[in-house]
């Protein structure tokens, strides 16, 4: 089973994310968990999020790039699902060999995340924390997924990308 844990703040103006969700969520093997849906006041059920995750061979984190990081409720969802004795530390194995790909959009295009660009660095610099919160709890991560210029790329584009992005979780899945 393939578990997509998407984090979008505004997830019904996102095209992006949208696009993305929208060409998985019909796979047979695939579970999409919108937390800011399931979870709009940061309540989070940590017992449904842990049995999600159990079930899942690979765990899709999907989201925008907010800030460099992650959007706020899924760092909490982290901290609050992510918890020593399950997912590491002393008998914290529920995702020890289990694969991560970090599904990520951004709203610069690529020319903006390097020495020249607007961030002045590239994007796998912003991936440190989200690659070793996983790699801590035993995961293998996967060669992250993005979106780059996510509003303006043209709709053709979008869909190539959604496409490839289903290619991607097929392939994984196998």
């Amino acid at each position: 089973m393939i578990l997509v844990v998407h984090a979008h703040p505004y997830p019904r103006r996102s095209r992006a994310n949208r696009a993305l969700v929208d060409a998985v969520r019909e796979m047979p093997t695939v579970e999409v968990r919108s937390l800011y849906d399931l979870y709009p006041g940061f309540d989070i059920d940590t017992a449904a999020e842990q049995r999600a995750l159990e079930e899942a061979k690979l765990v899709v984190l999907l989201h925008p790039l907010y800030w460099y990081t992650t959007p706020a409720l899924l760092k909490h969802w982290f901290d609050v699902v992510l918890v020593k004795g399950w997912a590491f530390g002393d008998g914290g194995t529920a995702l020890e060999g289990k694969d991560c790909l970090w599904a990520v959009t951004t709203g610069g295009d690529e020319q903006a995340f390097g020495a020249e660009g607007r961030h002045h660095l590239p994007l796998a610099a912003f991936a440190p924390v989200v690659e070793q919160t996983m790699r801590f709890c035993g995961m293998r991560w996967q060669e992250p997924f993005v979106v780059h210029g996510a509003h303006l790329i043209p709709d053709a584009e979008m869909q190539a990308a959604a496409t490839r992005f289903r290619a991607r979780l097929q392939e994984l899945s196998v």
